[in-house]
């Protein structure tokens, strides 16, 4: 057991002094996990990136209202936060309302709001266009530089001591710019996950069995005050309890830690982000207090 650790260990070094590393996890005929950098029959890739995907294009659309030879371009918000939106348009033909085929706007919280009327430059001739939507969540135009560096963000979590297993700027995964400056804290799935600030609950994946479709798995997204947003992943499916759309105070209970999505062992992956202009980029943050040293749950966990 000591040696495949140390095996697992040797290949997470090497991983974080390599842009991009694929890992193979297999099972022998005596039923004994194992790693390594090799392909080997029967194994399973684990690649070395932690992605996050949200997926709101059910929530932030694009409906055209047709009245009288006009065509009228709404985007409808669904989510509890404000979303910028960028609507193109191309192929235009025959069209007259359009001053700017790239229109930017940011939109309210649950709201409706119709960007464009387009109307036929030639009466009877059928006009033609082709929209594409789209929309990352936050308000850019939030200033955080008086507070939202300041913030000192109590533990999220109940129990421990546990350990971080990557730090911010990490060549694990920790590389691209929404997770930059995220911290993967390692603990025993089923740890109770709680809020470290205040805010609306603005996105939550509760489903998501094992590995999934979904690199983010299991997660909770909420909305600060000040526009900043913290992320919380990999929780465990079904453990989530709070709901889009609701508020929550620091220590709120949000659900549970697990090892879904795109994660190689049981850890919480927490990030606080801004969106910077159609992006969303992570931005630093200090805990309130130390986090201490256990084993790393998150080697050769499950």
């Amino acid at each position: 057991m000591l040696e495949r650790l140390l095996v697992v260990c040797a290949l997470l070094l090497a991983a974080q002094s390599a842009a991009a590393v694929t890992i193979y996890r297999f099972t022998d005929a005596n039923g004994v996990v194992s790693f390594t950098d090799q392909a080997v029959p029967g194994a399973q890739v684990m690649k070395l990136r932690e992605r996050m995907v949200e997926r709101i294009d059910s929530q932030v659309r694009l409906n055209v209202k047709k009245s009288k030879g006009t065509d009228s371009l709404y985007v409808r918000n669904d989510l509890y936060a404000p979303v910028e939106i960028e609507l193109r348009l191309s192929g235009v033909k025959n069209v007259v309302g359009v001053t700017d085929q790239v229109i930017r706007r940011t939109l309210a919280a649950r709201s409706n709001e119709r960007l464009i009327a387009l109307s036929p430059l030639t009466a009877g001739k059928a006009m033609a266009y082709k929209p594409s939507l789209r929309s990352i969540v936050g308000d850019p135009q939030r200033d955080i530089s008086g507070n939202g560096f300041a913030y000192r963000y109590p533990l999220p979590w109940v129990g421990g001591p546990f350990r971080i297993s990557q730090g911010p700027n990490g060549a694990y995964s920790h590389v691209g710019a929404k997770s930059r400056y995220a911290i993967d804290i390692a603990m025993p799935e089923g740890t109770p996950i709680i809020a470290a600030r205040s805010g609306t609950v603005i996105k939550a994946e509760n489903s998501q069995t094992g590995r999934g479709a979904n690199p983010s798995g299991n997660f909770v997204r909420i909305l600060h005050d000040d526009g900043t947003m913290g992320v919380y992943l990999h929780l465990q499916q079904g453990s989530v309890s709070v709901k889009e759309g609701e508020r929550v105070a620091v220590g709120t209970p949000l659900g549970r830690s697990g090892n879904t999505g795109n994660s190689t062992g049981p850890h919480l992956h927490f990030v606080v982000q801004r969106n910077v202009g159609l992006a969303l980029e992570s931005i630093p943050y200090e805990f309130a207090q130390p986090v201490q040293s256990l084993p790393n749950f998150a080697i050769g966990g499950n």
